[in-house]
């Protein structure tokens, strides 16, 4: 499907992290052996094929129709809810990203290889052959463009964006591995480090690959014809397995000699180029006709989506529109099911410190709006020239899709410019696909102690190649047709696992509403005014920006001699508590004081304090107009993130009860979950490393 480059965000992995062999070898192992049972036995692979997604529609094709409508409606379900609000990180996290990059970057995930091949093809298809109807009518052509938008429209980006929640959520707030067993772990506890972990990572290792070479499959079909086009490279197999090849070897040479920027550059590139052909063709042609179509495609898709999307053809009881449901509709839900994966990890990766509101809201819109402009200018143009009378357009095009984009744009003037164009662009595309696939496949059978690294580059050509040879097999046995049919198999069972990952986020979840009402309840009495600071004091706290000597002082004086205390009489009435200090490195010589009391089987409470450093504000005596000077404050953090306080100032027992007063307030989220859920939901401390 649509996809963009996470190479761009490539970060060696520490030496501690290690391969995943459970997970690496059985999906490694799988996968050669059906690519080497393809290559050798091209026949009997094609029948199994046939068999076995005859079986696969025959029995869970009502079941693709519902999951997807059921995955779409949790997404939306979670932005409008208020767990909107929740952060994909801890409560103090911030966009790594400004928002102009982030939609930048969401912009360019909508753009693919596939979307040129398809946004001729399919239009065109379904306007000769619709599923029901009249085919070649004014009416047709008006469902033609609908149902292409449906198959590339919001459906599609809610599975992208559920992984992506949930990767982002688990991985950045609870400091748990980037993968798929994370998001199991309000369900199913420590046992997603065995093998009911590795299962459901080799459920989406396979899901992804198979994906991808559906992908790839699409590019080097569709590159195949733009060589033959530009340069009189002829068509066959021989020249698609050179294209294969060549991923690989840019693939290894990325990884071995470290090019991604030069990579990342092409991909940036690419979004250019592919914005230029949209509206080259725009301007071109009728742009009359193709800006009101525009708008008329956008008015369909909304009112006509909530009956497409259950549209079983349940009363039609004819085999074409079986067959079509087959080849469009179950393909379609199956390769979004399968990307969802590898996109939902680059999008997690972009995200970090958005809301899951603005997570939902930007990873739906801003791709779609631009598929949406996409699909309706290519796809209106090439029914223009069948309307207007070009029927042998189209009669060429329901032959061999992969000639309809070249095809279209030689109407157009200029044609070896924008030919070469278009090669240029799907080339890139094509290579970024392999290249970054092969990442995201290295990254779900390694394990991290972090979770913002990637894994080794042998890992990434072992997978690249493992890619093409896939690819190659699939191309062999009946090309574009043999990769929808194995994608709509092989993504079957990660569809499973979806399910599994909304209750899974969905419990964790409940927890933040635990948490809240926790917080706002008065756990601790006041005694006196021994929490309270009096208006001079006050006063002299709002006004001072302390530098980094005070921070030292106050946590050498006040701090840690309040924590100390706390710990030590803890232990004496039997408690299990750890108090540790770190220096930090970019700020030495201050240190962070860290306060854990275990309490066995439940979730352990953690009290930190940072100093944490800001740029002294204009009316600050810290502050000049030739040098940045910064101040500190001491802030709290429990399990959940930054309690957006400043301990600086107070006295060791105005500390000691801020310590408390949080730790009554755990007690009591405790209780809350302990009794409302039944079953206490606990995760492992955030700021320690986890294996898989």
């Amino acid at each position: 499907m649509t996809q963009n480059n996470p190479s761009t965000m490539t970060r060696t992995a520490p030496a501690s992290s290690r391969l995943n062999r459970t997970v690496f070898f059985i999906s490694a192992g799988l996968v050669l052996l059906f690519s080497l049972f393809t290559l050798f036995f091209n026949t009997e692979a094609a029948r199994l094929l046939d068999l076995v997604l005859d079986w696969v529609s025959a029995t869970f094709g009502w079941y693709y129709f519902a999951a997807a409508t059921a995955y779409m409606v949790f997404v939306l379900f979670l932005a409008c809810s208020r767990y909107g609000d929740v952060k994909l990180g801890p409560k103090h996290a911030k966009p790594e990203f400004s928002l102009m990059s982030w939609s930048a970057m969401l912009f360019a995930a909508g753009i693919g290889i596939d979307l040129m091949f398809f946004s001729v093809a399919e239009p065109i298809i379904q306007y000769m052959q619709p599923p029901v109807g009249q085919g070649q009518t004014l009416e047709a052509a008006r469902t033609a463009i609908v149902w292409t938008v449906f198959h590339y429209g919001l459906t599609g980006w809610c599975m992208y964006a559920l992984i992506g929640i949930a990767l982002g959520y688990f991985s950045y707030r609870y400091n748990l591995p980037l993968t798929i067993r994370s998001a199991l772990y309000p369900i199913f506890g420590q046992k997603i480090k065995g093998w009911m972990g590795h299962w459901v990572d080799i459920a989406a290792v396979l899901g992804t690959i198979f994906g991808i070479a559906t992908t790839c499959g699409i590019g080097v079909v569709q590159l195949n014809y733009g060589l033959h086009v530009t340069f009189g490279v002829p068509e066959g197999l021989s020249v698609q397995l050179g294209l294969v090849i060549f991923a690989v070897i840019i693939t290894i040479i990325s990884a071995t000699t470290g090019v991604e920027k030069g990579v990342k550059f092409l991909s940036e590139l690419n979004v250019y180029f592919a914005i230029g052909l949209v509206l080259f063709i725009l301007f071109m042609g009728d742009s009359k006709f193709l800006l009101n179509a525009l708008i008329l495609n956008l008015g369909d898709y909304v009112s006509r989506f909530p009956s497409m999307t259950l549209d079983t053809f349940a009363y039609q009881q004819d085999p074409h529109a079986e067959q079509w449901m087959k080849d469009w509709t179950l393909f379609f839900w199956a390769w979004w099911v399968a990307w969802s994966p590898f996109v939902g990890l680059f999008l997690a990766r972009i995200s970090k410190g958005r809301t899951i509101r603005q997570f939902v809201t930007g990873s739906l819109i801003i791709p779609f709006v631009f598929t949406l402009v996409w699909l309706s200018i290519m796809g209106n143009s090439a029914l223009y020239q069948v309307i207007h009378g070009n029927l042998a357009f189209a009669q060429e095009i329901v032959a061999k899709p992969e000639l309809g984009f070249y095809k279209l744009l030689s109407f157009y003037p200029w044609f070896n410019v924008t030919a070469m164009l278009a090669l240029i662009t799907g080339l890139l595309f094509y290579v970024t696909s392999a290249d970054s696939g092969s990442i995201v496949l290295g990254n779900f059978t390694y394990k991290f102690t972090d979770v913002n690294s990637d894994a080794p580059n042998w890992i990434r050509v072992f997978w690249s190649v493992a890619i093409a040879l896939l690819t190659i097999a699939m191309l062999m046995t009946d090309g574009v047709s043999s990769l929808q049919k194995a994608t709509v198999i092989m993504g079957l069972p990660f569809s499973f696992v979806i399910f599994f990952v909304m209750a899974g986020l969905f419990k964790s979840l409940r927890l933040e509403d635990f948490r809240h009402q926790s917080s706002t309840m008065n756990a601790a009495p006041v005694v006196g005014n021994v929490d309270i600071l009096n208006w001079r004091q006050r006063l002299s706290r709002v006004m001072h920006h302390p530098g980094r000597k005070t921070t030292l002082n106050m946590l050498d004086q006040v701090c840690k001699p309040a924590l100390e205390a706390v710990v030590e009489e803890l232990r004496r009435k039997g408690a299990q508590v750890t108090l540790t200090e770190k220096l930090i490195q970019d700020d030495e010589p201050l240190y962070h004081i860290d306060l854990m009391i275990d309490l066995v089987n439940e979730q352990s409470f953690i009290y930190q304090i940072w100093p944490q450093r800001y740029h002294a504000p204009e009316f600050s005596m810290r502050s000049s107009k030739f040098v940045k000077n910064y101040y500190y404050r001491l802030e709290t953090f429990l399990f959940e993130g930054s309690q957006d306080n400043d301990l600086m100032g107070y006295n060791k027992e105005q500390v000691i009860n801020d310590v408390l007063d949080k730790y009554e307030r755990h007690l009591t989220f405790l209780h809350i979950n302990r009794e409302t859920a039944g079953k206490t939901l606990t995760f492992p401390d955030p700021h320690e490393h986890h294996d898989e």
